[in-house]
C-alpha cells in the first residue's frame, strides 16, 4: 500500500512541476503569436507524421525564444500550419505525390464541431464532382440524394440531377487542387445561389436551360438514410445505406439495426456509398451491430507517432486497441445481427470510418464489396484546441481556432491497413450517370448486383456504363471534413509527453 501511495504522490509531483513549467512556458509566449504557437505544440506532440517534418522536430528550437522568432515568421495561423505538415495536398496537388491529403484548420471550430457532428450550412442537395473530360477543367455536379426537411427537399430536384454551373457561372476545377478555379467559391456560398442544369446527352453534358434557386439553412443529418427489407424467395435481404458515422445518431441506427432484426433478415447489404466517414468509435460499434458474436475481441488497433506509440506502450497500451462492443455510446444494448456474411456498396466517395469497417471485419467475416475501389483513407484524426491539455475545456477566450491533423493510421486484426490506394472491390461496378436508379430499390444498379449475388441468379447482372468521368476526390469544397475518421476525445496523459 506504501508503493502505491508512494507511486501516486511521484506522479502528482510531476504532474505539478511539468504544469508549473507549463505555465512559465507559455508565459514567455507573446500574445500576437499565440495561435501559432498553439499550432507548432499541437503537431509537434500529436502529428502522426511529426519525424518526418524538420521544423518540427523536438531538437529543432533550444528554447521559446528562438521557437518565437521562427512563429513570427508567419502572419497567418493556416500558413504555418500548411508549412508543418509533410506534403500537404496544397502543395502537392497531385494526389500520388501528397503525404497528408486530410489534415485541416479552423478559425471557428464551431463551425468544426457542427461538421463533425452532420450540422451544417446546407441547401440539402448531397452531390458528386465530375471532370466533363480526361484532359479539360469543366466539371459538373451530380446530385446523388436529397436531405429530408431541407430547402432542396421542398423543391423539383432529384437524384441524378446534372448541373454544370452557378449562378450562371461555369464550374471549373484544377486537378488535385478543390480550393482552385472557382469550386469552392461557387459551392462553398453561404445561403443562396442558382444552379444551372444541363442533360447527360450520348455522354456528353449539354446545358438544358434549366435553372433552380437553393438556400442554405441550418441542417442536421441523419445518417441512417434508407431502411428497408426486399423478399425475394427464402431470402429476407436487409438492406440500410448510412451516410455517416455521426456519433449523436447511434441511437437511431441501433434502431435500424433492432427493426432489421425483429423481422429476421438472413442477409444483409450495406450502403456506403456516399460514406465518407466518421467516428471511429461509431464504426466500431456499427461492425459490433453486423456481428455480435465477437464481443471483446479486437477490431482496429491505432498506430500513433513514436512519442505516443513510446507512452501508451509503457504506460496503458490497450488505450490504442478498439475493441468489439456490446453498447452504444449511450449504454443502450447493441442489436447484434450475428452475421458471417455482409454486401458492402462502395464507390470513390466511400472513405476513412467506412474503409474501416470494411477492413476490420475482414478477418472475422465474409466482406463481399461492391462497386467501385474506395478513397484510401486508413489514417485518422483528432481536434486540437488551445488549451494546456489541447482539450475544449479551458481553451483560450481570445480565439476560436482549433486543428484536425491526422495523428493515426489504424490496422486491423492481423495488422493490415495499407490500402492508401483504396479497397479494391470483389465486383467492380461504377456508377452510370445516365441510369443511377432509385436509391433503395431493387432494380437500383449497384443493389441488384448484390441482390443477384445473394439468389443465385434469375436477374440480369447490371453493366457497367458506357462513358465514366474522373471523380473529383473531396466531392464537397465546402465541407473540407467529409472525409474524416477521427478519435472524439484525446486519450488520456498525451499533454505530459515532453
Amino acid at each position: 500500500m506504501k508503493n502505491v501511495f508512494r507511486s501516486l504522490f511521484f506522479f502528482m509531483s510531476v504532474a505539478f512541476v511539468f504544469q508549473s513549467c507549463e505555465e512559465q512556458h507559455d508565459n514567455e509566449v507573446p500574445s500576437d503569436i499565440a495561435i501559432n504557437n498553439f499550432v507548432w505544440k499541437g503537431l509537434n506532440l500529436y502529428y502522426l507524421w511529426q519525424a518526418g517534418v524538420p521544423n518540427l522536430s523536438d531538437s529543432r528550437f533550444s528554447n521559446q525564444n528562438q521557437l518565437n522568432n521562427f512563429l513570427y515568421g508567419y502572419s497567418l495561423p493556416e500558413t504555418l500550419f500548411q508549412d508543418l505538415l509533410d506534403k500537404p495536398i496544397s502543395k502537392f496537388p497531385n494526389p500520388e505525390e501528397a503525404k497528408d491529403r486530410f489534415s485541416v484548420i479552423f478559425s471557428d471550430y464551431n463551425q468544426l464541431e457542427g461538421i463533425l457532428s452532420g450540422t451544417t450550412k446546407n441547401n440539402g442537395i448531397e452531390y458528386g464532382l465530375y471532370y466533363k473530360n480526361t484532359t479539360g477543367n469543366q466539371v459538373f455536379g451530380v446530385v446523388r440524394y436529397i436531405l429530408p426537411n431541407s430547402d432542396a427537399a421542398s423543391k423539383n430536384i432529384a437524384r441524378g440531377a446534372i448541373f454544370y454551373a452557378v449562378d450562371g457561372i461555369p464550374l471549373m476545377g484544377s486537378r488535385g487542387n478543390i480550393n482552385a478555379n472557382n469550386l469552392k467559391e461557387l459551392l462553398g456560398k453561404n445561403v443562396t445561389y442558382t444552379l444551372n442544369f444541363a442533360d447527360y446527352d450520348a455522354g456528353d453534358i449539354t446545358p438544358n436551360g434549366q435553372s433552380l434557386i437553393v438556400t442554405k439553412t441550418t441542417l442536421s443529418e441523419n445518417p441512417v438514410y434508407i431502411t428497408t427489407v426486399i423478399n425475394s424467395g427464402t431470402h429476407k435481404i436487409g438492406y440500410l445505406m448510412y451516410n455517416g458515422f455521426y456519433p449523436n445518431y447511434e441511437d437511431q441506427l441501433n434502431t435500424a439495426f433492432g427493426n432489421l432484426k425483429a423481422v429476421g433478415i438472413t442477409e444483409l447489404v450495406l450502403d456506403l456509398r456516399y460514406n465518407s466517414g466518421g467516428s471511429i468509435a461509431t464504426a466500431t460499434r456499427l461492425a459490433s451491430m453486423i456481428t455480435g458474436q465477437y464481443t471483446g475481441q479486437v477490431f482496429a488497433t491505432e498506430q500513433w507517432n513514436a512519442k505516443v506509440e513510446a507512452y501508451y506502450n509503457a504506460n496503458n497500451p490497450g488505450t490504442l486497441i478498439n475493441l468489439f462492443e456490446n453498447k452504444t455510446n449511450t449504454n443502450a444494448t447493441i442489436n447484434s445481427l450475428n452475421l458471417t456474411k455482409v454486401y458492402v456498396l462502395t464507390t470513390k466517395s466511400t472513405a476513412s470510418a467506412s474503409e474501416l469497417v470494411i477492413n476490420g471485419l475482414e478477418p472475422y467475416i465474409n466482406v463481399i464489396q461492391i462497386g467501385d475501389k474506395t478513397t484510401g483513407k486508413n489514417v485518422g484524426s483528432i481536434t486540437l484546441y488551445d488549451s494546456p491539455t489541447f482539450s475544449k475545456k479551458d481553451s483560450s477566450n481570445k480565439h476560436r481556432y482549433a486543428m484536425q491533423p491526422l495523428v493515426l493510421k489504424i490496422v486491423n486484426k492481423v495488422g493490415f491497413g495499407d490500402y492508401s490506394n483504396g479497397l479494391e472491390p470483389d465486383e467492380l461496378l461504377k456508377e452510370n450517370l445516365s441510369n443511377l436508379g432509385i436509391l433503395g430499390d431493387p432494380n437500383e444498379p449497384l443493389l441488384n448486383a448484390a441482390v443477384t449475388r445473394i439468389i443465385g441468379g434469375g436477374r440480369m447482372l447490371p453493366i457497367n456504363p458506357e462513358k465514366t468521368f474522373e471523380t473529383i476526390q473531396d466531392n464537397q469544397p465546402s465541407n473540407q471534413l467529409k472525409n474524416e475518421m477521427y478519435l472524439e476525445t484525446l486519450p488520456e496523459g498525451l499533454h505530459l509527453i515532453k
